[in-house]
């Protein structure tokens, strides 16, 4: 309890006192704000234990669906004070044209989305701007008011943890012996949900004149292109399956403990690629995951709120070494991971060009600590140069990012900078990026929104040297002015 608090009470004034001097411990800033960040520290209601998992989340990153398993939107406890938590945001990672101001609210991962403290939906629009700090209380959990529906279902049920991101939902059933369960393609949307044991289900019924027949599930975005296979579901049990964009993974309620076989590669896959594949290469041994481009994930986890896709790298190759690459199941992108020894698991986050390692307990916080080798010889920095990049933008993207790996990130982290302004030459408008330093760069330009593709590789030896690029929507060249 603050000074000022115990001072207070010596004096015979009460914990309700108005007086201006009072502060309670849990409104002191408990982290320091930084020039380049938005800081919001959240005052957490009580019951809100230290291992949970609490996001962020609003129009600015795309809501729930969105937000909740992103470390980039997951708070950090403050050290000395249980009650507050902290989160630093970075306004070139929003939607384009969205502050804070449009509204936002914090979802638990344990305890459900914030409410206020009679059940309706929460808003805060406290938004203090680049290098300030904003004070929000949490009102309550929404487990706080949660109990379990109690739902008559016509016959088995199917219920659903839906981690698709998909606008819509919908499960078509198919039998060579029977008729269509739920119709004709795409089968029936699932819009239905159960809340059991403070876990919220979406669910279908599949009809109890039907228990007993065995049917082919197909999960789809209601027909609007994307799909995957389910399980072969026989009507005789309830079935609970946890869906990602691109599979599934069967469980029982409660959480069963996931057997892995060996050491896992747990990765929360920012990528936004349709497919997620790993490929691992060893100068002494075979290929660890088979031919390029190696495998998919072994299934799905939930850990300490985050959702992770996992490779099990089999417990017989314990304590070897091998070299990790990314890629998009062979549809052309890719990128070098980590070099691994097989004694331990290892968590990395990844966006569609590179990977951090994290810890699983604080996810959202620091990466795990790496000690560098001593170098052989001074390390030389790089030089410094005025070099001017000149970008013809005909994508027509609402947003134009330009992300820089190699040699270092120039342009900062993913996505990356937007231009730094406009300059005309020859009579065409370019938007224009200032190149810091020497090295070799590779360039991807993205909207922030979920379109990106490689564009160039510049090797930036010169000072007061120009590169003019004409970027499409599907590709980008260097050109002459």
């Amino acid at each position: 309890m603050a000074l000022t608090l115990l001072s207070s009470l010596a004096l015979g004034v009460s914990s309700c006192s108005s007086d201006p001097d009072l502060v309670f411990e849990h409104e002191q800033p408990q982290f320091p704000t930084r020039a380049d960040a938005i800081l919001i520290e959240a005052i957490m209601p009580t019951g809100t234990a230290a291992s949970d998992a609490i996001y962020i989340s609003g129009e600015f990153n795309g809501g729930d669906e969105v937000a909740v398993g992103d470390p980039r939107w997951l708070l950090e406890k403050a050290p000395a004070v249980d009650s507050k938590w902290g989160i630093y945001l970075y306004p070139g990672d929003f939607v384009q044209g969205k502050t804070l101001s449009d509204g936002y609210h914090f979802v638990s991962a344990a305890q459900g989305v914030e409410r206020t403290v009679t059940n309706g939906d929460a808003i805060h629009t406290d938004n203090p701007g680049l290098g300030g700090r904003a004070n929000v209380y949490v009102g309550k959990w929404a487990k706080a008011f949660m109990v379990d529906d109690v739902i008559q279902h016509d016959g088995y049920a199917i219920f659903i943890e839906d981690n698709t991101g998909w606008d819509d939902l919908a499960v078509y059933a198919w039998s060579d012996d029977n008729p269509e369960l739920f119709g004709g393609w795409p089968g029936m949307r699932v819009t239905n949900t159960q809340t059991t044991n403070g876990v919220t289900y979406k669910y279908v019924d599949t009809g109890a004149a039907n228990a007993g027949l065995t049917y082919n599930l197909i999960f789809n975005d209601n027909g609007a292109g994307k799909q995957f296979d389910g399980p072969a579901f026989t009507l005789d049990h309830d079935i609970y399956l946890r869906l990602t964009d691109g599979g599934y993974e069967e469980f029982e309620p409660g959480g069963a403990e996931i057997e892995h076989d060996g050491y896992a590669i747990y990765i929360s896959d920012m990528s936004g690629w349709s497919d997620l594949a790993m490929y691992a290469w060893s100068n002494d041994l075979p290929e660890l995951f088979g031919g390029w481009p190696g495998a998919l994930p072994t299934g799905t986890q939930t850990i300490n709120g985050v959702v992770y896709k996992y490779f099990d790298t089999g417990a017989d190759n314990e304590g070897t070494v091998y070299n990790l690459i990314m890629n998009d199941n062979g549809g052309g992108k890719q990128f070098d991971l980590a070099t691994v020894t097989l004694d331990r698991d290892y968590y990395f986050v990844i966006d569609g060009s590179k990977g951090t390692e994290v810890d699983p307990e604080n996810p959202g916080g620091i990466d795990v600590p790496v000690t560098p080798d001593e170098p052989d010889e001074p390390v030389t920095p790089p030089a410094e140069v005025n070099v001017k990049l000149y970008v013809e933008n005909n994508t027509g993207w609402a947003g134009f990012y330009i992300y820089a790996w190699g040699d270092a990130e120039i342009f900062g982290g993913w996505p990356g900078k937007a231009a730094e302004g406009t300059e005309t030459v020859g009579g065409v408008t370019y938007s224009t990026w200032t190149i810091p330093q020497a090295g070799t760069f590779n360039l991807i330009f993205n909207d922030n929104a979920g379109t990106q593709y490689d564009a160039v590789t510049l090797t930036v030896t010169e000072s007061d040297k120009a590169y003019y690029i004409k970027a499409a929507a599907d590709g980008a060249t260097l050109v002459t002015p």
